[in-house]
């Protein structure tokens, strides 16, 4: 009987037939976890990349008007947001278009028009009031600049992922962009 036992430990340690099975259970999770990062890491560098695309175009569209009507910023607003798919803008995105005006003491925000979904606050400030400029960046007097602000509130394609880490999570992605008006000192809005 002991002779017997110790001949099927020697046979065991011989065999090799579920090697393969080992190795594929632990080279699959690695794979699946590297494939699924690498597409959520995709999707966070194209989103920001529209969303910076878009910000450009809608300041850019503004700032060759000279005086734009609600219809005309709704037309470049919703180019905008077509820039941006796949992503589902009218679900988690919102658009402001300010203009900025420089006056003696400082500049303010003339106008200020918004789509999409609430952004909250701009960050250049709200219509009538002093406006918040990036770090650097200066309107001098009887200037003005058209400022566009995307925010858009990022989903990740597999939230709360084990495997993932949560390498990418919920995030409100912001891009702006700034223009000077092409063929006046000022865009005005019309009715």
């Amino acid at each position: 009987m002991i002779a017997r036992l110790i001949n099927m430990i020697r046979r065991f340690r011989r065999d090799d037939r579920g090697i393969s099975a080992i190795e594929i259970a632990v080279a699959v999770p690695v794979a699946v976890a590297l494939t699924m990062n690498g597409v959520e890491l995709s999707r966070y560098v194209l989103l920001h990349q529209k969303t910076e695309r878009a910000s450009m175009t809608v300041a850019d569209l503004v700032s060759q008007g000279e005086v734009l009507t609600i219809a005309d910023i709704n037309n470049i607003f919703t180019a905008g947001a077509l820039i941006t798919e796949p992503f589902d803008f009218s679900a988690n995105g919102a658009m402001i278009v300010s203009s900025v005006v420089g006056q003696s003491s400082n500049a303010i925000v003339d106008w200020q028009r918004v789509y999409g979904q609430d952004p909250g606050t701009s960050s250049v400030g709200s219509a009538g009031g002093v406006a918040s400029l990036p770090a650097g960046f200066t309107v001098g007097e009887s200037e003005s600049v058209i400022m566009a602000e995307i925010h858009y509130d990022y989903e990740p394609m597999f939230p709360g992922n084990p495997i993932l880490g949560g390498m990418i999570g919920n995030d409100t992605v912001y891009n702006y962009a700034i223009f000077r008006p092409r063929y006046t000192v000022k865009v005005r809005l019309g009715s």
